[in-house]
């Protein structure tokens, strides 16, 4: 890994008209995130009168951190002679409103793993502690991030 220094880019437009005030503006507006040609289409929360079909800004945050944490874990288990069968994540953030200011408060990874047979859940298990603590996001955010694997065995040959 070089060690210089990483650079990320995004675009966002949005356009319409907040003339009709708070209640009436359309939160809808569109990220890239180069070099990927498809940008997101998001809005705002629905509790924020945000349009309920589509994705938002807290969602990315959320999916950011799922996503850093595994790709950290998966980079440490290959180095580590591990193999992964699969993983899969069902993260959850909380916002509480009345806790200011706004901001979430706590997130909790819950991924399930399943590693070859014969493999060391132990080592596993630190494994998921070191991706949480090399995962690029976890270490920018302030907010708690809580990580409960699942650890299974898998088929070896599956």
């Amino acid at each position: 890994m070089s060690h210089g220094e990483h650079r990320y880019r995004t675009s966002l437009a949005w356009s319409g008209s907040t003339g009709g005030g708070y209640e009436e503006y359309d939160r809808t507006h569109r990220i890239a995130l180069p070099p990927a040609a498809d940008g997101l289409l998001l809005s705002a929360d629905p509790a924020f009168r945000g349009n309920p079909e589509l994705s938002n800004p807290e969602q990315l945050l959320l999916a950011a951190a799922s996503s850093c944490q595994m790709l950290s874990f998966l980079a440490i288990a290959a180095r580590s002679g591990i193999d992964v069968r699969s993983y899969a994540d069902d993260a959850e953030a909380v916002m509480p409103e009345d806790d200011l200011p706004v901001r979430i408060t706590r997130i909790t990874l819950r991924p399930r793993i399943v590693v070859a047979a014969g493999s060391n859940l132990d080592r596993v298990r630190r494994i998921v502690d070191k991706g949480h603590e090399e995962c690029y996001i976890a270490n920018s955010v302030t907010t708690e991030i809580t990580i409960q694997p699942t650890i299974e065995l898998g088929d070896v040959h599956g």
